[in-house]
């Protein structure tokens, strides 16, 4: 019988427990070392949990895809004794906006965007007040929209229902902090805990997401994933914006609706301090400061929004080129690691928990190639850039 260890219970660790106990091709035992049950501070709980295929690879358009599809069809997958998860898939699209010098960029995204498949539209600024008048086009050249396909879930129950399914099915979660790699030449023999019980496997997943590069330096690895802090603020307005969809600003903020609500956030810039596992606090100055007289101006509306509550959550930034990371590292051909999506983690849980199920199942990727996302990448310097980051 084999045996699998997975360091992370998060999304996408709990998907990669559940697609693989599910697999048709797969007999053994799967167990689960996530710290913290409660998942206070996992990124799964504190995402945005938005869903898009606009990205720059066609590689991470495929797997929004398939996300897109699994969410909508989760329910039924997910059921377990007759109880369905609600996910709360909305369907609405991604407005990214492009100044003039972003208009080469916007257009090159777009073009692979539509090479794919993907459901977008290129939108003048005309055609941007057309569709949403209460949006100012000062400054913006054009718009990408996504007409399908994209929107926003419930994140924390789409978790919960990955954890509860993987469980119907056998898979063992357990509650403590793994601190280290027990090895034999380049091969992971087992998995050590806290209180040194040894957990024995076959295979070992990292997928520790923000505390990636611990775990992969416990084989010697130096994975390029940092945990990195992103700051989400709640606002309320009274003014209606009918049909709001995911309003990407020029300069990179985000806003869109959460219930009766909006959610922002933005990302620092290239000249700004981004340490590595800052404390999670709110700094409200970057929201007074940095977004709000943006967000004003962009939409009119604002301009007497009422700041309601706010979070702090770590992105899993690859520093590397801001795609995921997903096989083995030659180092340690049994320590597959899937982990560094840089913000786009939970909604490819589904592609990825798939794509690693098959890994270890059937020795290769099946359903879906994720092999450029592998780690000879990381060895070659062969960088797969994607350029939209949010």
């Amino acid at each position: 019988m084999r045996k699998i260890v997975i360091i992370g219970g998060g999304a996408v660790g709990s998907s990669i427990a559940y697609h693989l106990a599910s697999h048709p091709g797969f007999s053994g035992q799967i167990t689960v070392v996530e710290r913290d049950p409660t998942y206070r501070i996992a990124s799964s709980s504190l995402s945005a949990s938005s869903i898009r295929q606009q990205f720059s690879t066609p590689l991470n358009i495929a797997m929004s895809r398939f996300g897109f599809e699994f969410l909508r069809t989760g329910a039924e997958r997910l059921e377990v004794d007759g109880d369905q998860p609600a996910l709360g898939l909305t369907h609405s699209g991604y407005l990214f906006m492009a100044s003039e010098s972003g208009l080469d960029v916007l257009r090159e995204n777009h073009a692979v965007q539509r090479a794919e498949g993907a459901d977008v539209a290129l939108l003048s600024p005309g055609e941007i007040s057309a569709r949403f008048p209460w949006i100012s086009t000062e400054g913006v050249a054009a718009a990408s929209f996504g007409l399908s396909r994209e929107g926003w879930f419930d994140g924390p129950a789409l978790l919960a229902a990955f954890r509860r399914k993987a469980r119907s099915l056998g898979v063992a979660y357990v509650a403590r902090d793994a601190v280290g790699l027990a090895r034999a030449g380049d091969r992971v023999t087992g998995v050590v805990l806290a209180d040194g019980v040894e957990l024995a496997c076959d295979v070992a997943v990292n997928a520790a997401g923000p505390w990636s590069a611990r775990v992969a330096a416990w084989a010697g690895i130096d994975l390029p994933v940092r945990p990195k802090k992103r700051m989400v603020f709640v606002i309320a307005c009274r003014t209606k914006l009918p049909g709001c969809p995911m309003v990407i600003e020029p300069g990179g903020i985000c806003m869109r609706p959460e219930g009766a609500v909006y959610i922002c956030c933005r990302s620092p810039g290239a000249d700004e301090p981004d340490p590595d596992e800052p404390p999670l606090e709110v700094d409200e100055t970057m929201f007074h400061d940095m977004m709000w007289p943006v967000m004003a101006a962009r939409i009119p509306a604002l301009e007497e929004l009422k700041l309601t509550s706010s979070w702090a959550g770590y992105y899993e930034m690859n520093l590397f080129d801001h795609n995921g990371i997903v096989g083995a590292h030659p180092a340690a051909p049994n320590l597959i690691h899937a982990t560094g999506f840089s913000g786009h983690g939970i909604q490819h849980s589904p592609a990825t928990g798939r794509g690693v199920a098959e890994l270890i199942a059937e020795g290769g990727f099946r359903s879906l190639d994720l092999s450029p996302l592998g780690c000879e990448r990381l060895v070659e310097g062969r960088r797969l850039v994607e350029r939209a980051i949010l």
